[in-house]
């Protein structure tokens, strides 16, 4: 079964989203359409390619999705939406983006599945916190005092991290990052100088092949969605042991 997965954000949805849909669901073929790997631009929205979320995201499938359809017609089975939900309302958005795709009446016959990693894609290495965090040798020797500063500092429900933080009308964002947050956790004061900062294009996409999807669906609701319908509609998880 062939997947197109039209995607926002960038260099961590780039590095990491496909890997791990592949590692995970094995009898899927996944075939990254967006982000369109270009120039990043210089913020969310902006540039020709990286950072796209929401109504920038949405304006880019427009595009290359109707490119797909005449250059690969009969290939696709299903059209996977991903994106950063950064505390929208998800059936507001899962509408929005159903509502533009239903204007390309030649994906009429292809299933859609839109999804979020809430607020961010970082969530789900969170929610997964014992195999990646605190395995990764980065951070091995610490994951102990950043858990318990993002938990008391940051208040991080590691239980339910989708839930993390709230919404900024001005900012149309959570009002704090969620990936911030565990940046600023991996450099405290305590730590020695010399201590690894973490990155989310490189380790964001390397945690994401550590983690296990069924440790995940069981604290975050939205990627228990992804999780069911792929295994659902045909593509076998793989061995998690």
């Amino acid at each position: 079964m062939v997947v197109w997965v039209f995607a926002g954000g960038g260099e961590a949805e780039v590095r990491g989203l496909i890997p791990f849909l592949e590692q995970n669901f094995s009898n899927c073929k996944f075939e990254r359409k967006t982000p369109v790997r270009q120039k990043p631009g210089p913020k969310p929205g902006k540039g020709n390619s990286y950072g796209r979320t929401s109504q920038s995201l949405i304006e880019q499938i427009i595009k290359e999705l109707p490119i797909a359809l005449r250059y690969e017609p009969n290939k696709c089975n299903l059209i996977l939406v991903f994106d950063d939900l950064d505390c929208r309302t998800p059936e507001l958005q899962e509408n929005k983006i159903l509502d533009a795709i239903s204007t390309i009446p030649e994906c009429a016959d292809i299933n859609k599945l839109v999804v979020f990693a809430a607020p961010e894609l970082e969530t789900w290495i969170i929610a997964d916190w014992n195999n990646s965090i605190a395995r990764h040798p980065d951070f091995r020797g610490r994951h102990e005092q950043m858990r318990y500063w993002l938990s008391q500092e940051k208040n991080i429900p590691f239980n339910e991290p989708e839930s993390f933080s709230e919404y900024d009308e001005d900012k149309d964002c959570c009002r704090e990052k969620l990936s911030q947050a565990l940046v600023d956790s991996s450099v405290l004061a305590e730590f020695d100088s010399l201590s690894t900062r973490y990155s989310k294009g490189l380790h964001t996409p390397a945690l994401l092949q550590d983690i296990r999807p069924d440790e995940v669906q069981r604290r975050c609701p939205l990627f228990r969605k992804l999780y069911n319908y792929l295994n659902n509609f045909f593509c076998s998880p793989s061995n998690y042991g």
